[in-house]
């Protein structure tokens, strides 16, 4: 008869081969552990909040579960599908979503050498660049948030704003970027083709957006939601108005050097990248892999006739579920292409 160190060993060990089983829907423990192959993943999508996640949860039969940890404890799990596309949910803002990204780079159960990375989410519009449910994608992730800030109501009477770069004398001057991440390039070869397989794509919208779009009164924020190419800002304040939406345009100006133009507004991507950025650093994936999906869920300023307040807080643009709907729609058709052309695509963006 064993002894009951041995006894309690085995137990422990059957118990954890059993809880490996029940997340994973297998009889063997999660990929990666006790040296065993980890989960090869051929694109994975990064949302931030449920109604990101739903669509596509809704339509990639993602049965497979495996629980990470460090992730959300809202969203444990990373969940995938036979054709090796997995989807994650990091919870909102910039601290959540570079934790739970942080978490799964470094996890040790997926194989990410090869992997390509959708981060797809809503977001806030300049009424200028797009409409409600307009898809854009980025190629460039600016941070809105590391800056210096006076009181707009004690700046200098020459001063347009009190918003300026860190370690400089005042609007207008770049900053010297000592953070590494206030902004960052996307790869252009797999931004030209996240554009040209989805330019085509049927996106969603309602009656209710196509009602209050007409109160901008040009385009293209009165028009039908098109795929766009246009660059997104992080921070986690949600801000809007028309004077911080121009601080917003030259923001993005000036930390791109007068390449890039703001179209949208979110909390996680630049933290989301960073995250990713530093698992490249140790060879655990590629950084040229990331592209990344904003669907403009509202305007991120005012029409004519109705206050910054109203806007943000008293009014239903009638964007949230198209914005929701057309992640899937813009996103599905180079994460198929990615998927159904492997052989194309395991080495690099074809051309």
């Amino acid at each position: 008869m064993k002894n009951k160190s041995t006894l309690y060993k085995a137990l422990a060990v059957s118990a954890c081969v059993a809880a490996g089983a029940l997340l994973t829907g297998a009889g063997s423990p999660q990929p990666g552990e006790a040296g065993g192959p980890k989960r090869p993943v051929k694109a994975l999508i990064i949302s931030m909040f449920e109604p990101e996640a739903k669509p596509w949860l809704d339509k990639l039969n993602l049965t497979q579960e495996y629980a990470v940890p460090g992730l959300s404890p809202d969203f444990p799990t990373v969940r995938c599908n036979k054709d090796d596309v997995c989807q994650m949910t990091t919870g909102m803002g910039h601290a959540n979503a570079a934790a739970s990204m942080a978490a799964l780079v470094f996890s040790g159960r997926f194989d990410l050498s090869k992997s390509y990375f959708l981060i797809a989410g809503i977001a806030g519009i300049d009424p200028k660049q797009g409409t409600l449910g307009t898809a854009t994608w980025s190629r460039y992730l600016v941070d809105f948030s590391i800056a210096w800030e006076l009181d707009s109501r004690s700046i200098p009477s020459s001063w347009t704003t009190g918003y300026f770069g860190i370690n400089t004398k005042g609007p207008g001057i770049k900053p010297p970027l000592d953070y590494k991440t206030e902004v960052f390039q996307l790869n252009e070869a797999l931004l030209q083709k996240a554009l040209a397989l989805s330019k085509n794509a049927q996106l969603d919208d309602s009656d209710v957006a196509k009602a209050y779009r007409v109160k901008y009164g040009f385009a293209p924020a009165n028009q039908p939601p098109t795929v766009v190419q246009c660059d997104t800002l992080a921070g986690d304040t949600w801000w809007h108005g028309e004077l911080l939406g121009k601080q917003a345009e030259e923001w993005t100006k000036l930390l791109t050097d007068g390449k890039g133009t703001y179209c949208t507004t979110q909390q996680e991507d630049n933290a989301t990248y960073e995250a990713l950025k530093r698992g490249a650093n140790e060879g655990l994936l590629d950084i040229n892999r990331v592209a990344v999906l904003r669907t403009a869920a509202n305007f991120d300023r005012p029409h004519k006739g109705q206050s910054a307040y109203e806007s943000l807080a008293l009014t239903d643009s009638g964007g949230f579920v198209p914005s929701t709907n057309n992640l899937y729609r813009a996103g599905w058709p180079l994460i198929n292409d990615i998927v159904t052309n492997w052989e194309q695509w395991k080495s690099g963006v074809p051309r």
